[in-house]
């Protein structure tokens, strides 16, 4: 800053902070667009397994969902979940997501 504080000295380059970007991710049952971080991410891997994936890093095709009850319910009982993954979601898998999903909620 200049010697009254209002611009910069003469050569002296001032740096703007830029936002940091924020990724967005829509929830597979009630359409609400949030920040990736704000989701829980599912994801179909290459082996056909499904599986909650917490750091959003596993390979595979990967559907988004809210942490509200109700959106959880949409997405396992009218089969949201699994169109949005591109496969057919048995009742095991369906158990093995709310095991998951209890210990995730615990966490928080």
């Amino acid at each position: 800053m200049g010697p009254l504080g209002s611009s910069p000295a003469p050569g002296v380059v001032e740096r703007t902070r830029r936002r940091k970007h924020v990724p967005l991710r829509t929830c597979v049952a009630c359409r609400r667009t949030l920040a990736k971080r704000d989701l829980i991410r599912i994801v179909r891997t290459p082996e056909g397994a499904i599986e909650i994936d917490l750091k959003g890093k596993r390979a595979g095709r990967g559907a988004y969902v809210c942490h509200q009850q109700d959106c959880w319910d949409v997405a396992l009982k009218q089969g949201v979940l699994g169109r949005a993954l591109k496969a057919s979601i048995t009742s095991e898998q369906i158990v093995g997501l709310r095991i998951q999903l209890e210990s995730v909620v615990g966490r928080d």
